[in-house]
């Protein structure tokens, strides 16, 4: 699970550098650019959870060898 995690993590960071370079600053809510800010919200979105999901589980391993 913990590599999948990262995986995941590491793809959606390639999304937030590949949209990036898809933004037009002259005119950020229009067309590819609107397209990309919405992307890169939500891959860092994904990321988040992600890492709320990573630690849940390391959360759940202390909880269970303290038993």
């Amino acid at each position: 699970m913990k590599i999948f995690i990262w995986i995941l993590t590491i793809l959606a960071l390639a999304l937030i550098v590949f949209n990036s370079t898809k933004l037009n600053f002259d005119a950020l809510f229009e067309g590819e650019s609107y397209t990309a800010i919405l992307t890169i919200i939500a891959a860092l979105c994904a990321i988040i959870l992600l890492q709320i999901l990573r630690l849940s589980k390391k959360i759940e391993t202390l909880s269970k060898n303290r038993k």
